[in-house]
This record gives structure tokens, C-alpha cells and sequence, in this order.
């Protein structure tokens, strides 16, 4: 797994001045950092910090001569298991019928609903952030109206989402990422929660394997990635669900909202749901029944193009 070996942190910002260069530098092609946070530095000041994650010095340097960002300081990333560190200490989270937990709260688990054993590591999805936990929530919620068939987490992180859908339906699932490595946590931790036979895990980037276009159309869907990859993936998405089918896509930001609702309802799906989460949201669509399908194909085996690249409302 690739990691990050410094940041590019420009400081001194009010927090809409920060919220509004990390969405510019989100949106720019001509710099690609692996992520990009904001930081409060000063709650008495209100003053709050951008930082880019790159995977070389190199990479830093040229995104410092953006005129934006030629205030800014590089500094190295003293390389560490800080995903374990920073999360294993957490409690247990409880989202509709489910209930995630570290090996460290097995005796917590409750009597009833699904528990789902995930610990921190070195793959992105404990369910303790707000993305995936609204991906959960609208699981939870499909789950009261119908079982799916037929599943596919593109993005699959820790595989939560997969494994998450698997326990709930008895039935399969293909989980796909771009990393080798999320793949490995994927398989371990499907293993660990006993539905090892029912996970596919591929590593995929996008929608770009064979095994998914012969396995499709989907009943279920889960995308929690990010603003960007969705809009790139989003004729592929639209073409992989079933009439009737949901799409779950989070890893949104309350700002991107309406970018990414705007970008599926012209691709011929229906807004079913929207959850927030904090400053985080998650959409659910659908492709109705008796609509034409998005790019007039019909259901059968799929052929994505571009594979690279209103119901119920919660907030919190």
C-alpha cells in the first residue's frame, strides 16, 4: 500500500477560507495529492489549516508553485501505523440493525441485530466515519422494503459494506478496490465475520474487470469513494443497476451534494434518499422500473463505457 511521506500545509485560514481551497484543490487537475484535510489550529482565532498528503517530496514541490499554494510548508511523515493508533480506541458503533466493533469490544455485541467485527488497520472503513455510516443507515433501511440478489461495493475498503450486505442477506457479493492491499483486509475480515464464501474480492479499478460486467446488472450497489471518481464512474454505475435497484454513493462532503445528485439524475436514476452525517452525505438512487435504461441498453450482460473514470431524509 502506498503511503504518504509528507504534507504540503498551508496555514493561517479562516475555516470558509479553508473549506474553499480544499474543494478548489479537490476540484484542479493540475495537482494530485493522495488527500486533502482541513485542520482547526486556533478555535480562539478561528483559524484553521489545509494539508495536502503526497507520495513524494517531488510532488509537494510542484504543487507548491501554484500560486495558491506558494505559502505553504513541506514537512516529512514519520511513517507509523497512525490508522490503528487513532481508531482502535473508538466505541462501538450502531447503525440501524448494525453493530460494528473492534476485536477489543467482542463482549459488547448485542443479543440482537448484525454485528460486524472490523478492526482499525491499514484499509479505509470502521464505520466510525460518517460515510460509512450512512451507507449502513440506507442498507438498513433497503433491508425493511427487500432483500438484493445480486451486490457490488466498488471502493471496498475494509470491505464493511460487502460484508455488511452478505450477513444480511445471505446472499453474495463482489467487493472490488483499486488497492491490492484493501483487497487483502477485505478477504481477512470477511473471513473473521464468517461470510469468507460469499465475498468476491477483486482488485479492480473502477468498474474495469470482467467478473463484474459478467455478474451485473445489481440489485445493490454500494460506491463510497470520492466527489470525483463518482462523476467519472457514473455512466458505468447507472448502467450496472437493475430496474429497481439502489445505488448507494457517499464519500461526499454536504458541499458536493447537489454535484453529485445532478450528475446521476441525468444519467436516468431517481433520488431515493439523502443522509448526513456531520459535514458528510450519503445519496441513494434509483433506476425505476419502467424508465429506459441510462444509454438505451437493456438488462443482460454489461458493457460499461468509461469504466475509468425523494424519499426519506436523516440528518446528524
Amino acid at each position: 500500500m502506498t503511503e504518504a511521506c509528507c504534507t504540503l500545509t498551508i496555514p493561517a485560514l479562516s475555516h470558509d477560507g479553508a473549506n474553499a481551497l480544499a474543494s478548489a484543490l479537490e476540484d484542479s487537475l493540475r495537482i494530485d495529492p493522495m488527500a486533502i484535510t482541513i485542520n482547526e489550529t486556533d478555535e480562539a482565532k478561528g483559524l484553521w489549516e489545509v494539508a495536502l498528503y503526497f507520495e513524494t517530496e517531488q510532488d509537494a514541490e510542484n504543487a507548491r508553485a501554484l500560486d495558491e499554494l506558494k505559502h505553504g510548508f513541506i514537512a516529512p511523515i514519520t511513517q507509523q501505523d497512525w490508522v490503528r493508533q487513532s481508531l482502535e480506541g473508538l466505541a462501538p458503533v450502531t447503525a440501524g440493525r448494525f453493530f460494528l466493533h473492534g476485536s477489543h469490544d467482542r463482549d459488547r455485541r448485542r443479543p440482537g441485530g448484525i454485528a460486524l467485527e472490523i478492526d482499525a488497520g491499514t484499509a479505509f472503513g470502521t464505520g466510525h466515519h460518517g460515510t460509512t455510516e450512512g451507507c449502513l443507515i440506507a442498507l438498513d433501511h433497503i433491508l425493511k422494503r427487500r432483500r438484493p440478489e445480486s451486490i457490488l461495493d466498488v471502493g471496498c475498503g475494509t470491505g464493511v459494506l460487502a460484508i455488511a450486505a452478505a450477513k444480511a442477506t445471505g446472499r453474495p457479493a463482489i467487493a472490488s478496490d483499486i488497492d491490492p492491499e484493501a483487497v487483502r483486509v477485505t478477504r481477512a475480515n470477511a473471513s473473521l465475520n464468517g461470510v469468507k464464501p460469499r465475498i468476491a474480492s477483486l482488485v479492480a479499478a473502477g468498474l474495469g474487470h470482467p467478473r463484474i460486467a459478467a455478474s451485473g446488472p445489481y440489485d445493490l450497489i454500494f460506491a463510497n469513494i470520492l466527489a470525483r471518481p463518482l462523476v467519472a464512474l457514473s455512466t458505468g454505475l447507472a448502467r450496472a443497476l437493475a430496474p429497481g435497484g439502489n445505488l448507494i454513493l457517499s464519500g461526499l462532503t454536504l458541499e458536493q451534494m447537489r454535484w453529485i445528485e445532478a450528475t446521476y439524475l441525468s444519467r436516468g436514476l431517481a433520488l431515493a434518499s439523502r443522509i448526513t452525517r456531520g459535514n458528510w452525505a450519503t445519496l441513494v438512487f434509483t433506476l425505476p422500473q419502467k424508465r429506459k435504461r441510462p444509454g438505451g441498453r437493456t438488462p443482460g450482460r454489461l458493457a460499461f463505457a468509461g469504466s475509468r473514470g425523494a424519499g426519506w431524509e436523516f440528518d446528524r
